[in-house]
């Protein structure tokens, strides 16, 4: 059995292959729908909106329009495709905008026509379209209200439904008699169709009553109106309404696939591997304590499974938010983590997703690094990979050991001297301009 080196670069590889099988341009091209006799129109909502909207305009050889919206500070363009952008976890005035937009691009089509929806996780805030007698004000007051809930996204999204006049198979209906294609990169535990964005294509099975439950059991305060306004949304959207009967609906990927294909690699490099579950939901902080627990017991018994052993899992954790904090279920599942393993120095355990902006400090907080940088390249790695603040202790505590001040401020001297000579190696006249694009992983 292989022994791993370096456990880093090991996790970082497993990451990376659960990321590449959910590579967009596999998965749609595979599931291609067949040409229409009239007009193609793309609509779409989620972060993985762009990646899919890019795909799909280079592997579809007929005529193509349409529009997908994604979060804020994307700047991507997709051919024939619009992108517009809006704000998450939160809506805002352009998630407004958008839902009519995508509304306006699949009004009146025909039987001829295709509509291709490109749906995927984060498509719930992005899209924003109030029931009549609610106003965006509601809809981003109770999105903040959700966040904050601890509810897992299946349960935020059985309320969201009952609050939008798009989620819950109504932009299906308002394409209507177009046939609707469906291609959803899912992000909710189970992978049911009608959750993921809340489902603006898929008929919602989920009823105003399922909705206040929700709200009950997590103690969400919502304003008193918005309560009355569910409680007499009986009626819903029709189930028998014929454009659920010729739509197709299809996962294209999904967090099984992705905890498969990182099970895979660790295998062919000689490293049993599990997958616990893709569906776990809860609180970061007490998912961990039960993933330490296992791996406990694995060290100390050889049970459940034998040592060496990689343990996967995945699904939609989230952290209920108490005082000033901003949430982050990666780094509330890793700090709770390792003070659970503090004593075990042979665990080693990482947890990530792909923008990592749900509710966290995602891109509002700056990185800072301590990591005994030495030399101007280290502190340009670190920069390139997104840190805005690099700690440098070490050089200037020798430097002053040696020679005191004037030792200090000859090795200030030489990393300023090195970093702008490296700079210009790069062709870069800035910090601003350095990026991961310039860092290399080696062999």
């Amino acid at each position: 059995m292989a022994a791993v080196r370096d456990t880093r670069a090991f996790l970082s590889d497993l990451f990376r292959a659960a990321v590449a099988a959910a590579d967009p341009y596999e998965a749609i091209k595979a599931n291609l729908p067949q040409q229409p006799k009239g007009r193609t129109v793309v609509v779409g909502a989620g972060k993985a909106s762009v990646e899919m909207a890019r795909a799909f305009d280079a592997l579809w050889k007929g005529s193509l329009e349409g529009v997908v919206v994604t979060k804020h500070g994307t700047w991507a363009s997709c051919g024939r495709i619009e992108v517009l952008e809006a704000s998450h976890p939160v809506p805002d005035g352009a998630s407004l905008e958008a839902s009519r937009r995508l509304l306006h691009a699949v009004s009146r089509l025909s039987q001829d026509d295709l509509v291709v929806a490109l749906i995927s996780g984060g498509g719930s805030s992005l899209l924003a379209l109030p029931s009549d007698g609610l106003t965006l004000d509601d809809e981003i007051a109770v999105a903040r209200m959700l966040l904050s809930s601890g509810a897992p996204i299946s349960a935020m999204n059985t309320v969201r439904t009952q609050l939008s006049k798009i989620k819950g198979g109504s932009l299906a209906i308002a394409a209507y008699p177009a046939k609707v294609v469906t291609l959803i990169v899912s992000d909710i535990p189970g992978d049911d169709p009608e959750l993921v964005a809340s489902g603006p294509t898929v008929l919602s099975r989920s009823t105003p009553q399922d909705a206040l439950r929700v709200i009950e059991r997590y103690g969400m305060a919502l304003p008193g109106h918005v309560i009355r306004h569910i409680q007499k949304e009986s009626a819903g959207i029709d189930p028998d309404h014929p454009c659920f009967g010729s739509s197709e609906i299809k996962v294209i990927g999904s967090a099984r696939t992705s905890l498969e294909a990182a099970a895979a690699l660790a295998r062919r490099q000689g490293i049993p591997a599990v997958v616990l579950s893709d569906a776990i939901e809860g609180e970061a902080s007490e998912i961990a304590k039960v993933h330490a627990a296992i791996a406990k017991e694995v060290a100390r018994n050889d049970q459940p499974f034998r040592k060496p052993v990689v343990i996967l899992s995945g699904g939609e954790s989230t952290v209920t938010l108490r005082g000033n904090g901003k949430g982050g279920r990666n780094t509330e599942f890793l700090l709770s983590l390792a003070i659970e393993i503090a004593d075990h120095k042979d665990m080693t355990a990482l947890a990530a997703d792909t923008d990592g902006i749900d509710g966290s400090v995602g891109e509002k907080m700056p990185v800072m690094v301590d990591g005994g940088f030495r030399r101007g390249t280290d502190i340009m790695k670190a920069l390139a990979l997104g840190a805005r603040f690099v700690f440098v202790g070490r050089p200037f505590l020798y430097a002053a050991a040696v020679a005191g001040l004037p030792g200090v401020m000859k090795a200030a001297e030489l990393l300023h001297v090195e970093l702008h000579r490296n700079m210009a190696l790069l062709g870069l006249s800035t910090i601003d301009e350095l990026t991961s694009d310039y860092v290399v992983q080696s062999a």
